[in-house]
C-alpha cells in the first residue's frame, strides 16, 4: 500500500480589530502594565466584536481564504475540515460545518470539531498527517480559532490578563516526489489527573447554567498557575525531545521553535531546558496574548509572511493545554 508524505501547503491567520492593552486593563481590574509584562510578557490582546463578524468561525473563514489564495486552491478542493476550538459558535451544530458554509464549500466534505484546549491545533495536524499518509484524503484544512474573551472573568486579574481572540489555519496536503517539505514526526498525550488545574467548572452537563448560578464565577476560566507552569515546562521539553528522537534529528538541527504562547516565562524556561537560543524562538504573545488553539498557527503564519520561516526550514511546534493535554510536531516547512 502506498504511503504518501504530508506537508503544509499554506497558512493563514486573522485577529479582531480591537486591541485591549494593559493600560486598558488597569481601568478594569487591580493590575498594572509593569506587573502584567513582568509575569506574562503580554502588552496587549485582541478582543472580538460579534457585530463586526468576528465570531470564531468568521475569523477562521478569513484566515482560510488567505491560505487558499496562497496555495492557489479553491475552497471545494478541501476534502476534510478539522476544527480545533474551545469556543464554538453554537453548541449545535458544530463550528466546522458553519465554516464549511461560510467558505462556500459545496462538495459535502466531512467536517468536525476537535476539543483539546491549547493543544488543539497540534492534535489536528497529527490527525491530518496520518489521514493523508494513509491516502484517505488529499487536502485537509486544520483550524485553530478561539474567542476566549467570552470565557474570561474580567474581574479576575489572574486570568483576564492572559487571554485573547484569533484564528490560524493550515492547509495540509500531499508532498510531491523529491521535495523536502514534510511532517516528520508527531507526539500527542494527556494527563487527566490535572483536569482541575485549568478548567471551567460550570456550564456543561455536570453543572448546567441555571437562574441561580448564572452570575457565579465558576462559569469562567479558572487556573492554578503554579501547577500549570511546572507541568508545562517539563512537558514541553519532554515532548520536544521525543519527536526529535523519533525523526532522527537533534536540537541543533532545529531552525525555529514555536511553542504554545501561554506565558513568556514558560516559553523562556522551556527553551532554556531544551538549550534552544531565544533568537530561534518565534513569539507573538506580547501583541496577541494566549489565543489557545490559535497561538501556534498564527505565530507560524506571521513568521512565514515576514520571511523568517522559509521552505526547507526545520520547525518544532510544541503545545500544552487544559485536560491536561500536550502535543508536538517536527516538520520541514
Amino acid at each position: 500500500m502506498t504511503q504518501f508524505r504530508t506537508k503544509i501547503l499554506a497558512m493563514g491567520s486573522n485577529h479582531p480589530e480591537k486591541k485591549l492593552t494593559n493600560f486598558d486593563l488597569e481601568k478594569m481590574v487591580d493590575t498594572n502594565h509593569e506587573w502584567i509584562v513582568e509575569r506574562t510578557g503580554i502588552s496587549e490582546r485582541r478582543i472580538s466584536d460579534r457585530r463586526k463578524g468576528e465570531l470564531p468561525s468568521d475569523m477562521a473563514a478569513k484566515a482560510t481564504r488567505q491560505a487558499l489564495d496562497k496555495a492557489n486552491l479553491n475552497a471545494d478542493e478541501i476534502d476534510l475540515i478539522i476544527y480545533a476550538t474551545n469556543t464554538p459558535d453554537n453548541n449545535l451544530p458544530n463550528s466546522a460545518v458553519q465554516l464549511q458554509q461560510k467558505l462556500g464549500i459545496t462538495n459535502q466534505c466531512p467536517a468536525f470539531d476537535l476539543t483539546a484546549a491549547c493543544s488543539g491545533f497540534v492534535y489536528g495536524m497529527s490527525m491530518a498527517d496520518n489521514l493523508i499518509k494513509a491516502g484517505a484524503y488529499k487536502k485537509i484544512l486544520v483550524v485553530g480559532t478561539e474567542m476566549l474573551s467570552n470565557m474570561v472573568n474580567w474581574s479576575d486579574r489572574s486570568t483576564c490578563i492572559l487571554f485573547g481572540d484569533g484564528a490560524g489555519v493550515a492547509v495540509v496536503g500531499r508532498a510531491s516526489e523529491g521535495e523536502s517539505s514534510e511532517i516528520l514526526a508527531t507526539k500527542l498525550g494527556s494527563d487527566g489527573s490535572g483536569k482541575e488545574s485549568l478548567w471551567i467548572p460550570n456550564g456543561g452537563c455536570a453543572k448546567p447554567i441555571t437562574e441561580e448560578n448564572v452570575n457565579d464565577p465558576d462559569r469562567y476560566i479558572q487556573m492554578v498557575g503554579q501547577d500549570i507552569f511546572k507541568w508545562a515546562v517539563r512537558t514541553l521539553a519532554k515532548c520536544a525531545k521525543t519527536v526529535l528522537e523519533d525523526a532522527g534529528k537533534t536540537l541543533a538541527d532545529v531552525d525555529w521553535f514555536i511553542p504554545h504562547q501561554a506565558n513568556m516565562r514558560i516559553i523562556q524556561a522551556a527553551a532554556k531546558r531544551l538549550d534552544i537560543p531565544q533568537e530561534k524562538v518565534i513569539i507573538n504573545i506580547e501583541r496577541f496574548g494566549n489565543t489557545s488553539a490559535a497561538t501556534i498557527p498564527t505565530a507560524m503564519d506571521e513568521a512565514i509572511e515576514d520571511g523568517r520561516i522559509r521552505r526547507g526550514d526545520l520547525i518544532l511546534i510544541d503545545a500544552f493545554g487544559a485536560g491536561l493535554t500536550y502535543g508536538a510536531s517536527l516538520l520541514v516547512y
